[in-house]
């Protein structure tokens, strides 16, 4: 089971060994392997997170962090200017309601409707 990558578990090795996992419990030097199996494959499993090869170069993270910089850049001046083109939407809103003149589009004769030949 070690030697394939199968989870060292006393239930995994009493359904391997075909015997009872209470009998696997009492007895002591058993028990004790199984849990030194265990805790071996666990600390091999957490050394090896990601394989070198897969692992990022710091040159690749640099590059990354650049770019994400620049995006943040690019949209912290994109909602600045949303602010300000939305303030003085505001303040001409305003201002009309104050002056009277509520009407959002300019007054515009409409062309004559063109019957049926």
């Amino acid at each position: 089971m070690d030697a394939t990558g199968t989870p060292i578990t006393v239930d995994a090795v009493a359904k391997q060994a075909r015997v009872s996992r209470s009998w696997l419990y009492n007895q002591p030097d058993l028990r004790a392997e199984i849990e030194r199996l265990r805790s071996r494959h666990q600390t091999a499993a957490a050394s090896r997170a990601v394989p070198d090869r897969q692992r990022a170069s710091d040159a690749s993270l640099l590059r990354r962090l650049e770019s994400a910089t620049e995006r943040i850049r690019r949209l912290e001046t994109e909602n600045r200017q949303l602010r300000d083109a939305l303030a003085l939407a505001l303040g001409e809103q305003r201002a009309a309601t104050v002056l009277g003149n509520t009407r959002d589009t300019p007054r515009k004769k409409s062309r004559p409707i063109i019957g049926p030949c």
